[in-house]
């Protein structure tokens, strides 16, 4: 198993959302994250100066099974894409073990 982490645009949320869905991920958590990037200049907004040094953004927390990883990671990268800086980042990692508390299931069983 592997978990994916992705962080992506706040805005991006509900089309990554979306796109695991249509690949039938249907469970996933996230999180409200602040975080700093490369961007070191602010932006201007009708004439207001933003700080850009302190970034909103989601984080997301998905487990899947090996064979499907290359899939789910397709999905997230189609969906949060703008092609600008700040899009995000995913990060993947092994998963040993997984249980699910109410069945007692271990494994990728417990995931679906």
């Amino acid at each position: 198993m592997k978990k994916i982490e992705a962080i992506i645009r706040k805005s991006k949320f509900d089309e990554v959302k979306d796109a695991l869905h249509q690949i039938e991920v249907n469970f996933f958590s996230y999180w409200d994250v602040t975080g700093v990037g490369n961007e070191k200049q602010g932006h201007v907004y009708r004439g207001v100066s933003y700080s850009t040094t302190d970034i909103q953004r989601r984080y997301l927390s998905i487990v899947v099974s090996d064979p499907f990883l290359e899939i789910a990671v397709d999905a997230v990268l189609k969906s949060a894409f703008t092609g600008s800086v700040g899009d995000g980042k995913i990060f993947v990692s092994n998963i040993e073990e997984t249980y699910r508390i109410r069945t007692k299931e271990k494994g990728i069983e417990a995931v679906k």
